[in-house]
């Protein structure tokens, strides 16, 4: 079972295109929905937003590292945890926020803001961390990741679909406001068209060694649930904007992942494996967050010193 260390997924270009071409189109219909005022609301909403990008980019990589220092997977698996930590967060993260009963227009300001930084941080953290422990160091060396062309790869698959899906919500409103529902819920079945496509000619691969995954992606993923949760408890955010961070944080981009690994490392099967299954398995456990949220009423910071108060 060691060879998942070795293994290749067979991948071909045309596919990796459709592959690239999918995450536009994602990145596209979350873009039409946002303007200029959802980064000038982070800069209003300064502290929950910059607690939101501190859960993300420096957190959640860094909590991940030690968390592979504790549980020490196999190289392979421990760079696809490193990866998914990396990328921003993911597509359907506002929609969950609202059926959380979260602070949505936090949510969309993340949204915005993560994917722009992306293009910086994810190559910066995922060399950075991936340096600092020798299994995942010999694999970096072994493909010769070049940080300028991921940076380039990035900023094509994320900041042009960002920018034309913005143009078209302030030149052609009216058309991004048709288009947007049909994107938005499309979203999720055009991430699993992803991982089949992916998948399609590896089945009995995936198969082989899912089991080795499942509970390292649960624990992964909690890691960003409980880190975007306990952040905002610490900084004493409202309720809602502590459902908002958690689920950003907890909700990563796995399609940009799975993009990454067949572009940069030849779709290294144990890293392809965990990205893939967090994709599946981050839908569910958000899913089932927002609605156990949805069915609890949101106490803001002056209800609970009210009932502070009169107890």
């Amino acid at each position: 079972m060691d060879s998942i260390d070795q293994v290749t997924l067979n991948f071909s270009e045309a596919n990796l295109f459709y592959l690239n071409l999918s995450l536009g189109f994602i990145m596209f219909g979350v873009a039409i929905n946002l303007r200029g005022e959802d980064f000038i609301r982070v800069i209003r909403n300064t502290r929950s937003a910059l607690v939101g990008m501190i859960s993300q980019f420096l957190m959640l990589p860094a909590l991940t590292f030690f968390l592979i220092l504790i549980i020490q997977p196999r190289p392979s698996f421990a760079l696809g945890m490193m990866l998914v930590a990396a990328c921003p967060g993911g597509n359907i993260s506002n929609f969950m926020t609202a059926m959380a009963r979260g602070n949505t227009a936090l949510s969309v300001s993340l949204t915005a803001v993560s994917s722009t930084l992306a293009i910086f941080m994810t190559p910066i953290n995922l060399t950075f961390w991936a340096g600092m422990y020798s299994p995942t160091a010999e694999i970096l060396t072994a493909v010769s990741l070049d940080f300028w062309q991921l940076l380039k790869t990035i900023t094509t698959l994320l900041l042009i679909p960002i920018v034309l899906g913005m143009l078209l919500r302030k030149w052609k409103p009216k058309i991004a406001d048709r288009l947007h529902p049909i994107m938005h819920y499309s979203s999720i079945v055009i991430f699993a068209a992803i991982v089949i496509m992916a998948f399609s000619a590896n089945f009995d691969l995936f198969l082989s060694y899912i089991h080795l995954v499942i509970l390292l992606v649960l624990a992964h993923n909690a890691v960003a649930l409980l880190t975007g949760y306990n952040l905002g408890v610490l900084f004493n955010l409202e309720q809602q904007d502590r459902r908002s961070i958690a689920i950003e944080t907890g909700i990563q981009n796995s399609g940009l992942g799975l993009i990454l690994i067949f572009g940069f490392f030849d779709g290294l099967g144990g890293m392809a494996i965990v990205a893939a299954w967090w994709g599946i398995w981050h839908i569910i456990s958000g899913l089932s967050l927002a609605y156990v949220w949805n069915n609890r009423p949101v106490i803001n910071q002056s209800a609970e010193s009210n009932i502070q108060t009169e107890v």
